[in-house]
């Protein structure tokens, strides 16, 4: 979750939705979202709503010991709005932070509430994300008995110097060997975070590090490009000329590489920063976000999604406990989409996927800036669909602003 949260308007006390927002709940999957802003260190390339222990201090409400708890409110606050026509949830994602900083037992008891307050579809993925330091065979048992499925490790790197420049803790064959614990613990998928970019990393040491992670197994691998937010440790790094930042071309570079290694070893792209190795082995909650289902997301700073209207919640630890001590929603603003903002955000979102755009989603207009694309090798017609070519994938956003300008 972004560490910056926009304005929006005001949302009631009670946390209530318009009755726009709530017509068609029943006919939409449901999915949720569950951030855990806890770390161990902070990354200095985080920019996400995350903390140590010293930087919460002792407010009431703040610590790992209690955070469930008012997690667990939030969840029957977010029964109470929806009502009796959601739906069976369809995906659970617990991410941060480092949500395996929690006890087991505290994911598995949000879980539970899940099924309690909404039941859960019989195929539901249920995911966590894991640091690879911060559970050990034991936790991992713990959580696949009590109803988790999927798990993400955050390897990043296999290289020594780049995970010490990124502030990981972990060492670099420590992620591989989570996969096997993982596997041997019951869980049906495997995923791998990986980041390229990072400032002093060779072709080679991405190719070795992409080897590494596909040598221990995983079914779904990330790879995200290094971006530096503004109020990062490592952008004031990079202001100080500490560290010089890598440039677009090197990216590119690294993205084709991590495509040919990928792409030989089984998986498939199937958004531009991930791959799978079959398409059961794609994140059905990511894939939700893509294709604007309903979710709803509990803890501090988590966005939500139902019906066409945004809402995201006070961005500190103890703030976001003390309005659910109180009986109030821990919203803070909220933001109801036009018609027009819900077809751009398509435009924006389903592009990046391996099943492209619909073209009926376009105007007239964009339409007619298409064949452009097509000639110029960044996209593909395909029956009724725009699909973004492997040279597209590498100007995304460029692509979109050419359609949408």
């Amino acid at each position: 979750m972004p560490s910056t949260l926009p304005d929006g308007e005001p949302v009631p006390a009670d946390g209530a939705l318009p009755a726009s927002a709530l017509a068609d709940v029943a006919s939409r999957p449901l999915e949720i979202y569950l951030h855990v802003p806890f770390c161990t260190t902070r990354c200095g390339y985080c920019d996400f709503n995350t903390y140590t222990a010293d930087q919460l201090g002792p407010d009431p409400g703040a610590g790992r010991d209690t955070y469930v708890d008012a997690a667990l409110a939030e969840l029957d606050l977010a029964a109470r709005v929806l009502g009796s026509d959601a739906p069976e949830v369809s995906t659970v994602f617990v991410g941060g932070g480092t949500p395996t900083l929690l006890p087991p037992g505290d994911l598995v008891r949000f879980l539970d509430r899940v099924r309690d307050r909404f039941g859960l579809a019989p195929d539901a993925e249920v995911t966590t994300e894991s640091n690879p330091e911060s559970i050990d065979a034991d936790g991992l048992a713990e959580l696949a008995a009590g109803g988790f499925n999927r798990i993400s490790f955050g390897m990043q790197s296999a290289d020594e110097s780049v995970l010490a420049l990124l502030d990981r803790v972990h060492t670099p064959g420590r992620a591989g060997q989570m996969v096997g614990l993982a596997r041997s613990a019951g869980f049906e998928h495997v995923s791998l975070d990986l980041i390229y970019g990072t400032p002093g990393e060779s072709v080679d040491s991405w190719r070795r590090s992409l080897r590494t992670a596909l040598a221990a197994g995983p079914d779904h691998v990330s790879a995200y490009a290094l971006i530096v937010e503004e109020g990062t440790r490592f952008a004031a790094r990079v202001r100080r000329g500490e560290i010089a930042m890598t440039d677009d071309d090197d990216l590119a570079d690294k993205y084709l590489v991590a495509e040919e290694e990928l792409t030989a070893a089984g998986l498939s792209w199937y958004e531009v920063s991930n791959w799978a190795r079959t398409p059961g082995d794609r994140c059905r909650h990511n894939l939700g976000y893509w294709q604007a289902a309903n979710w709803w997301g509990i803890g501090p700073g988590a966005h939500s999604h139902v019906g066409g209207v945004r809402f995201w919640n006070r961005k500190h630890p103890a703030a976001y406990a003390r309005a659910l001590a109180t009986g109030i929603t821990p919203a803070q603003g909220r933001e109801v989409l036009t018609d027009d903002q819900i077809r751009v955000e398509r435009v924006l979102l389903e592009l990046r996927l391996s099943e492209g755009l619909a073209l009926e989603v376009l105007t007239a207009t964009e339409q007619r800036r298409v064949p452009d694309l097509v000639v110029r090798g960044l996209a593909e017609v395909t029956g009724d669909r725009l699909v973004l070519t492997l040279r597209g994938r590498l100007l995304t956003d460029g692509i979109v602003r050419d359609l949408l300008d």
